[in-house]
């Protein structure tokens, strides 16, 4: 890949109104690459005057989006799913560029992050209504679905195309307009699917694309009566905050918040199934994904057999820069990410875990990279911060059970429920477990779990609403009653 090429071909201004623009302030901001700490670009940052000017566009476009048949918005969709696989490689470096990550995991997302555009394009064309007598027989009950109207993205930086894939297609095959604004660590590709989208069709000011340096720029339209709908992926405490402010307007809200995920292996569970599967659940984006297994809770009779084999799995992984060939796993986000990682792992090796394997990066890593062994911790206490925290990092934290009750107790002993992973040999028993564990996602003898057909999202402080799915879509109506007699 000609990277001069793939920079110079990538939009770095605003998306507004169907065009490429700088923000009103000529203000810019730096993207760098975790790699090697170079800069990538000098991208747009949007102010709120931007932000207004989004908004009205999308406001203009609204009423025409909606009354757009179901079928065009469909098309538009299947041409942008097309899209997005024919520059699946442009997409998949830009990724790896400014996130830092892998190429193999980079290609998978764009794979992943398309299919929400293919799977939301089939549901635009089957919403629907309802028409029914009341019970008393008085009158007849008419029930059909709205877009919600004009809404707002904010998007994280550990999965720059499907992320915003997620949230954009449900709510353009509901006929909403959308504006998304990308993390500040990774906006090229989000700028670059823009631009896909204006050629597969979708009408100016039905997407805007805001990165900004200021988050509350963009933020500020929550006290925009005219915006409807937010939609938001990221940590718990943030988004707890813009659903308290999107509540003074009575917005509709759909959160996909922190996740502190357990990874149980049960006495009878198949030990190389478990421990090979670790290589998804947490090794994927060297840790840095929302749904990671974070705590390996681990039958006690089989932990030393479990601790050796995952550490051979994770032997098995190559460190480096993440566009070189055969690297499986790359640097952190940026320094910041490394160093919350290594204050997690400090802590527990101060509380008496010890690392069973790894902990030590490899020569010859680019100067400047924010970059972290891959690490098998035993041991672990449960008064250790990692032991609670989401370590966001490629750090397997061991800690043992006696019995099933207490397996359960230990993975529900958090305040967050998005994803669970059980391994248990008898199927029957494992889906007895999923069903006691608070989550919105449970994964039995397998480390994936993610599919756009089905319902993305978490209960207690991990979220509100669901992403994907049949489900997906309905974030993004609302139903509207008409009585006849």
């Amino acid at each position: 890949m000609d990277i001069t090429a793939l920079l110079a071909t990538t939009p770095t201004n605003l998306f507004i109104d169907g065009e490429f623009v700088p923000s009103d302030t000529n203000d810019t901001f730096p993207v760098i690459n975790p790699s090697d700490g170079t800069r990538l670009a000098r991208v747009a940052s949007a102010s709120e005057a931007d932000a207004r000017r989004a908004l009205a566009a999308a406001v203009r476009a609204g009423t025409d989006w909606a009354n757009t048949p179901s079928r065009e918005r469909s098309t538009i969709l299947h041409r942008a799913f097309e899209l997005i696989l024919d520059h699946g490689e442009e997409l998949a470096w830009l990724q790896s560029l400014e996130l830092g990550r892998a190429l193999p995991d980079s290609r998978a997302e764009v794979s992943y992050g398309a299919e929400f555009f293919r799977w939301f394009a089939e549901e635009a064309v089957r919403i629907r209504g309802d028409y029914r007598h009341n019970p008393t027989g008085t009158g007849r009950i008419v029930v059909t679905h709205q877009p919600v109207g004009p809404c707002l993205a904010i998007t994280p930086w550990n999965f720059p195309l499907a992320m915003g894939t997620r949230k954009l297609g449900p709510a353009l095959a509901a006929g909403c307009t959308m504006i998304v604004k990308p993390a500040s660590k990774t906006p090229l590709t989000m700028l670059y699917l823009a631009q896909l989208l204006a050629r597969a069709g979708v009408p100016r000011g039905v997407v805007a694309v805001l990165p900004t340096k200021n988050a509350s720029n963009v933020s500020a339209l929550l006290d925009d009566p005219r915006l409807r709908k937010l939609t938001f992926t990221g940590s718990t405490a943030v988004g707890q905050q813009l659903a308290a402010r999107a509540a003074r307007h009575s917005l509709r809200v759909s959160l996909e918040l922190g996740g502190n995920a357990p990874y149980l292996v049960c006495e009878d569970a198949d030990v190389d199934q478990a421990a090979q599967a670790v290589a998804v659940a947490k090794m994927r984006g060297a840790g840095q994904v929302c749904i990671a297994a974070n705590r390996f809770l681990v039958h006690e009779r089989i932990a030393a057999e479990f601790t050796a084999k995952v550490s051979e799995v994770l032997a098995g992984f190559r460190l480096g820069r993440a566009t070189d060939e055969g690297v499986t796993f790359g640097a952190l986000s940026g320094a910041d990410q490394v160093t919350t990682v290594q204050k997690l792992v400090d802590d527990a090796l101060a509380q008496g875990a010890t690392v069973a394997s790894g902990g030590v990066l490899p020569t010859g890593l680019p100067a400047g990279g924010s970059y972290f062994p891959a690490t098998v911790l035993t041991n672990v206490p449960t008064t250790a911060d990692i032991a609670h925290s989401e370590i966001f990092g490629p750090v397997v934290a061991i800690q043992t059970f006696a019995t099933e009750d207490e397996g359960i107790a230990m993975a529900n002993d958090t305040p967050f429920g998005l994803a669970a992973y059980v391994f248990a040999g008898d199927t029957g028993r494992a889906l007895t477990i999923a069903e006691r564990i608070e989550a919105g996602m449970v994964a039995i003898n397998k480390g994936t779990i993610s599919d756009p057909a089905a319902p993305f999202g978490g209960v207690k402080e991990s979220g509100v609403g669901r992403e994907g799915g049949m489900e997906g879509i309905g974030e993004y109506l609302e139903p509207k009653y008409i009585s006849l007699l």
